[in-house]
Order: structure tokens, then C-alpha cells, then sequence
């Protein structure tokens, strides 16, 4: 990006793309300086996702992050990242009970984070949450396909939709969150044929994939996969753009060396005192 500023990127925005035939990217993202980075480098769209209960906190799942988690970070990707599009990822439990709670928690996240939307997860079950957050003015997104929180009734992390029967499920959903208000869809980990006709019975509806092809209206990637960043497993949707974890590993590796054998620090790593101002420190201390 540009030494200047980029403007906010808004809905409009984002539509146009679509209409020209311009892939949006999308990254996750749970901090300040990565926000920073990722505002630098251009990236449209950016998801304070609960998977930093696995990326950030260690969980081996997303349920256990809550509403004060993901406010704290999303504030802090805002800050980061000023011009971004950023949007709430909504936790397990705050929007699936009832509206008003959908509705609530979501508003929470425009109030409290500066942010642009909410995406949720389910399929028509959840229309009515859309729908209610959307009445509330508040742009909501959808989450269909592999859904992390629902992850044990789907029979872990694998692929979703592979059956016709099971596919036409899930464009059937997508439609019903198109119809309650979705402006945005994100479907992770079906196939690339499922995600094409999805993408092109879509309306009025941006679909963007995550794992799931190129033929979606944009791509979505989780920042710590794509950097060698989350040790415990590598995901085949995910591309290594950089291996920064062993990066970082290697350089924690040497740091420890050189406190060891006395390398670090060396003189230009800290300060030194005049000698004069050093002799009167000792005759005060006398």
C-alpha cells in the first residue's frame, strides 16, 4: 500500500469489486501489530475470528472463547488497522439461544470495537438471527460448510457437502441467509464445484471461500496458517506464504545461546555512564 492512506473500505466497495470481477482478499487477524502489517499490505477484509481460542489462547477448540475475548481483540485490530473492513467473529453460545442475545452481542461488537459486521455460524436455523441483526443495522455475514463450533456433530475437520444430497443442503442454506440478509457468505471447506454454484445462484451476496476454490467472490485465510504460526496442525487449505514460526524458533534458539555464552549483550545493545558521573555515584554511595 501506499505511504497515503487508503479510504475506508465499505460495503459499496466491496459490491463494486464484485461486479467488476475483482477477487477480495480476506485475512484473519487478532492483534495490533498484525493488524498494522496486514492495513499496510492492502487487505480488504479483515476477521477477528474466534480461532484465536486455538491461535492466541491455546484451546483445542473455539467454544471456550467469550464475548470479552473477542472485544478485547477485535478493539485492538481496529486500532491497527483503521481503514480495514473488519468484522466480529460472534463466539459459541452468544447469538444461538435467542435474537435478542444475537442482537445484543452483535451490537456490542460496533459499539465497543469499532466494528464494520458480525459473522456467525449455522445454516437456515440461524436466518432469524441474520435477520434480526440485520433489522438492527448491524451487516451480518454467514459461516456455512466446515463450522467450527459445531464441529463435533459434524465428525471433526473434514471436508463438507461431498454428497449431492449433503450439497443441496448447504445451498439451501446459503439461500435462506441470502433471503434473511446476509450480504456475505463464508463457506469453508466444501468443494470447489459446491462453491461455484453457490457463487453463481448468489444475488445479492458476496461468497467467499476458505478452503473451498477459486470460484468464490473472494479468499480467506487464517494469518497464523499461512505463516507457519499455529504448531499443532497444517491444514491442506492453507498455503505457506512465509515459514516466519521457524523464523522466530531459530532466532529464540540463538537469543538463548548467546545469554549462555555471554555474546548478548554485546556494547551496542545497551548503555554505558561517564566516569566522572560514575565516581561521584560511588562517593554518594560511600
Amino acid at each position: 500500500m501506499s505511504e497515503e492512506r487508503r479510504k475506508k473500505i465499505t460495503l459499496p466497495y466491496l459490491f463494486k469489486k464484485v461486479e467488476k470481477g475483482e477477487p477480495i482478499s480476506w485475512l484473519t487477524c487478532y492483534d495490533y501489530p498484525t493488524a498494522y502489517l496486514q492495513e499496510q499490505a492492502g487487505v480488504e477484509m479483515i476477521l477477528v475470528g474466534d480461532s484465536l481460542g486455538m491461535t492466541m489462547l491455546g484451546y483445542d477448540s473455539t467454544l471456550p472463547v467469550t464475548m470479552d475475548d473477542m472485544i478485547r481483540h477485535s478493539a485492538a485490530v481496529r486500532r491497527g488497522a483503521p481503514t480495514a473492513f473488519v468484522i466480529g467473529d460472534m463466539p459459541y453460545m452468544t447469538y444461538q439461544a435467542s435474537t435478542e442475545d444475537a442482537i445484543r452481542n452483535a451490537g456490542r461488537f460496533m459499539a465497543e470495537a469499532g466494528c464494520d459486521a458480525i459473522k456467525l455460524e449455522g445454516g437456515a436455523a440461524m436466518a432469524p438471527r441474520i435477520r434480526g441483526i440485520v433489522e438492527a443495522g448491524i451487516p451480518a455475514i454467514g459461516h456455512l460448510g466446515l463450522t467450527p463450533q459445531s464441529v463435533s456433530s459434524l465428525g471433526g475437520f473434514r471436508l463438507q457437502g461431498k454428497s449431492a444430497a449433503l450439497a443441496k443442503q448447504i445451498v439451501d442454506d446459503a439461500k435462506a441467509l441470502e433471503e434473511a440478509g446476509a450480504f456475505a457468505i463464508l463457506l469453508e471447506l466444501v468443494p470447489d464445484r459446491l462453491c461455484q454454484v453457490i457463487t453463481e445462484r448468489a444475488e445479492n451476496c458476496i461468497i467467499m471461500s476458505l478452503g473451498s476454490g477459486p470460484h468464490a467472490h473472494g479468499q480467506l485465510l487464517i494469518y497464523h496458517d499461512m505463516f507457519g504460526l499455529y504448531p499443532k496442525f497444517k491444514p491442506r487449505m492453507a498455503k505457506v506464504f512465509g515459514n516466519a514460526g521457524e523464523v522466530i524458533l531459530n532466532g529464540l534458539k540463538q537469543y538463548v545461546s548467546e545469554v549462555k555464552d555471554t555474546t548478548f549483550p554485546a556494547k551496542e545493545n545497551y548503555f554505558g555512564m561517564k566516569d566522572d558521573e560514575y565516581d561521584e555515584l560511588k562517593k554518594l554511595l560511600d
